[in-house]
């Protein structure tokens, strides 16, 4: 069935010059033969390695390419946020730069909408959605720090949501626009804030299984954990202020 939607797909990217040639080739070829119009929005946080040099030499071979560079690193979740209000797509998705979660997983969230799903987000726990899985685990240590920091999410501002933290996650545009306009945290816990916004707007949320796949070098240290788990604390803090309607 013929999917008859726009969309923009906003990467993130910080110091990604060894993984994000391989990402960007594999938009370009799954979005290529879709039947839709789309673009891919790279935002540039402050890379501070090769990666701007390397873009540069691959972007004349990737069809409908923009590039938003901050020039200074303010935080995956302000990266997302620029790339959310500059995008033009009718649905808009964000994917990391690791390609963790392949953008195929993008045919099982264009039917929810169809079906009025508001955000469409994948999980790698089938708590959330039976199938989800980590084909290629997560070292114990980022494992049981992801366990734990979920747990308090659950607890104190998002029950019902065992993963919060897998980056593939879209919206309509509306809503994109209207939950982003409220978001703010810069950092690694915007993926929280973002549910916990569109929960307290009455957005209708999706969850897809993920078949993800684990890469080490991963830019998510102990130091952004401990941040993400102080986000939390004042999202409980906000919930109060959020509008409703």
């Amino acid at each position: 069935m013929e999917v008859k939607t726009s969309l923009s797909v906003v990467v993130p990217v910080y110091n990604e010059a060894e993984r994000l040639p391989k990402t960007l080739r594999r938009l370009h070829e799954y979005l290529a033969d879709s039947p839709f119009s789309y673009e891919i929005v790279v935002v540039l946080d402050g890379p501070t390695d090769g990666t701007r040099e390397v873009l540069a030499a691959i972007a004349g071979k990737i069809t409908n390419l923009r590039v938003i560079d901050h020039g200074v690193n303010r935080g995956k979740g302000a990266a997302v946020k620029d790339g959310m209000f500059q995008a033009s797509g009718r649905v808009r998705l964000f994917t990391d730069a690791d390609n963790s979660t392949d953008i195929a997983h993008l045919g099982q969230m264009l039917p929810l909408f169809d079906q009025g799903y508001d955000v469409v987000i994948a999980s790698r726990n089938s708590k959330d959605a039976a199938g989800a899985r980590q084909t290629v685990p997560q070292p114990l240590h980022r494992w049981l720090l992801g366990r734990i920091g979920n747990l308090i999410a659950r607890l104190l501002v998002l029950p019902g949501i065992w993963d919060t933290h897998c980056g593939f996650k879209a919206f309509r545009a509306e809503a994109a626009e209207r939950i982003f306009s409220l978001s703010e945290i810069d950092g690694w816990g915007f993926d929280i804030e973002v549910l916990v916004l569109a929960r307290a707007l009455n957005y209708k949320i999706g969850i897809i299984p993920a078949h993800w796949i684990n890469d080490d070098r991963s830019n998510m240290r102990l130091r952004s954990y401990m941040r993400a788990l102080m986000d939390i604390v004042r999202l409980r803090a906000r919930l109060r202020r959020f509008p409703t309607n």
